[in-house]
């Protein structure tokens, strides 16, 4: 938990790989988070609707990040965390999160970094983006 121990605009301080995305983890996050929409579980649904099948939660992806960035700084250090989905995760997509300090700043006499966050799948594609302000 000390990835911003002296910290320099562009480094990396989050860094984190995620399993392919399963049917199984898309009916579980249904439950977990109440979000029952069928276009993330039932492919018959998601066809007609003209995908060719099922694709993840948006803010299951963002879970993904944000657990990403609580790994690398505790909790109890994050000021903000915003995010803007960018593409669809689709079923089988293996994440991985980063996030890089885009600036140094203090405020009110906290020394604080704000960070540029991405979910990427293994082809590169961004799925989602964002960005924190942590104390450091």
């Amino acid at each position: 938990m000390n990835a911003l121990a002296n910290p320099a605009v562009g480094d990396r301080v989050v860094h984190k790989s995620f399993p392919p995305i399963s049917r199984h983890t898309l009916a579980l996050y249904c439950g977990a988070s109440g979000d029952h929409n069928p276009i993330h579980v039932d492919i018959d649904f998601a066809r007609k609707a003209g995908f060719g099948d099922v694709f993840t939660h948006g803010m299951l992806v963002m879970g993904y990040l944000g657990q990403a960035l609580t790994d690398a700084v505790h909790p109890s250090k994050v000021r903000s965390f915003s995010t803007r989905f960018a593409a669809i995760t689709q079923l089988g997509a293996q994440l991985t999160c980063e996030g890089h300090v885009a600036e140094l700043t203090e405020h009110q006499g906290e020394r604080r970094a704000r960070l540029t966050l991405t979910a990427r799948d293994e082809a590169g594609e961004v799925k989602l983006a964002g960005e924190a302000v942590v104390a450091i």
